[in-house]
């Protein structure tokens, strides 16, 4: 688990800084219309949908536009057919790399996939080849001077949270993704401000990394991130302070 809070740190900052509103809200309306589409248009009984939804509005998604999507995913209006697919293979550094995507057209995603891979100095693999080493979690952080362990562990494990973990000055609160749901509302009810709530993708081991190949890694998945079918990206580099601060992270 070393090192996913400065990553999600890296990628939090990003997002603030990031002006590409269009994309942003594209990604999200297709991971919108999918959760619908596999498990129907009701939020209350459909987690992964909920989920989806929270997240549009995170990205100030305007309400009109996430009703449009759930209702293409209910076959309510007509559009594109996204299905998901994912990748794996190495970037720079040996650093282990998946690849989330939505696609209407996976014979176009796939190799343009493997050409980002290949351009970083990476190279594409097979199935599970990186995969086996990374576990589905909720994953909440919250900056060490807005709150205590003790705090969170009662309101946080109470909720069904796995554990909290402090890493440079980052709490981090763990949870299966049953379990995410809960865990954040007793966050929200005990007005515990989060800088970052998602379900992600953590490593079990990872590679840390010196400046110059971080810089590879980093460009490497903003490459990603800037492609338009890519949804997350999720990768095993750990990076020390010294290292952090070198790319202004």
């Amino acid at each position: 688990m070393a090192g996913h809070s400065k990553w999600a740190n890296i990628k939090h900052k990003k997002a603030r800084n990031d002006d590409k509103r269009g994309k942003l809200w594209s990604k999200l309306a297709r991971n919108v219309i999918v959760a619908a589409k596999h498990g129907g248009g009701d939020p209350s009984a459909n987690l992964t949908l909920r989920y989806a939804i929270d997240k549009a509005k995170e990205a100030n998604m305007p309400n009109d536009t996430i009703d449009k999507a759930i209702q293409k995913g209910t076959g309510e209006l007509g559009g594109a057919e996204f299905v998901p697919a994912s990748y794996e293979g190495y970037g720079p550094g040996g650093v282990a790399i998946i690849v989330d995507a939505l696609t209407d057209n996976p014979n176009r995603t796939a190799p343009e996939i493997k050409k980002i891979f290949e351009r970083a100095g990476g190279n594409l693999g097979a199935q599970n080849c990186v995969s086996w080493n990374f576990a589905t979690k909720g994953v909440f952080t919250v900056d060490a001077a807005d709150s205590t362990e003790e705090a969170l562990m009662e309101i946080a494990v109470d909720a069904g949270a796995e554990d909290v973990a402090e890493v440079d000055g980052i709490f981090e609160i763990t949870c299966e993704v049953d379990s995410f749901a809960a865990v954040r509302s007793a966050l929200e009810a005990a007005k515990v401000k989060t800088q970052t709530s998602e379900i992600t993708k953590i490593p079990g081991t990872t590679i840390t990394i010196d400046a110059d190949t971080g810089a590879k890694v980093l460009r490497m998945i903003e490459a990603f991130e800037d492609h338009d079918d890519v949804q997350n990206v999720y990768a095993n580099f750990d990076m020390p302070e010294e290292v952090m601060a070198q790319l202004g992270g």
